[in-house]
C-alpha cells in the first residue's frame, strides 16, 4: 500500500469509520501525512514570522491553523488507531491507556505488532491472510 493510497483510503472511505480493521501501513502512513502537514504549516508560518520579524499576530495565525489541522483530523485518526487496535485483536478502547503514564509506550507496540492472521472478530485479515497464507503483492 503506497502513501497515497493510505491517506485516500483514511480520508474518503473510512473518515468516522471505526469497524473493521486497518494494516500497520495505512494507520503509519496516514500518521506521516498528519505530520507532514502539521509540519509544512509550522516551517511556512514560521518563515513568515520570521520575515515579518517576529509578529504576534502570524504566532496567533499558526496556533490557530494546526488547531484547525488538528481538529479536522480528529475523527479520521482516532477511528484509523482504533481499526489498528482491532487488526491486532484488541478493542478500540485500549486508545485510553494513553492517558496513563507510560501507556503511550504500551499503545505504540500495539501499534507496531502484526495484524492476527486470519479473520478475527473485527473482520476478515485487510492483508488477505488466511490460514497462514499471505495473498501475492499484500504486503506489510
Amino acid at each position: 500500500m503506497s502513501f497515497a493510497e493510505a491517506v485516500t483510503i483514511v480520508l474518503r472511505h473510512k473518515y468516522a469509520t471505526f469497524s473493521g480493521r486497518a494494516r500497520r501501513c495505512e494507520y503509519w502512513w496516514f500518521y506521516l501525512a498528519e505530520l507532514l502537514a502539521i509540519g509544512v504549516v509550522w516551517i511556512v508560518l514560521g518563515l513568515i514570522a520570521y520575515l515579518t520579524e517576529g509578529s504576534e499576530a502570524v504566532g496567533g495565525i499558526a496556533g490557530l491553523a494546526i488547531l484547525v489541522i488538528y481538529l479536522a483530523l480528529l475523527v479520521p485518526s482516532t477511528a484509523v488507531l482504533v481499526r489498528r487496535l482491532h487488526d491486532t485483536g484488541r478493542t478500540g478502547w485500549w486508545f485510553w491507556i494513553s492517558l496513563l503514564p507510560f501507556g503511550v509506550l504500551v499503545l505504540l507496540v500495539f501499534l507496531v505488532l502484526d495484524s492476527e492472521p486470519g479473520s478475527n472478530r473485527y473482520g476478515p485479515n485487510p492483508k488477505g491472510v488466511e490460514g497462514g497464507e499471505v495473498r501475492p503483492g499484500a504486503g506489510w
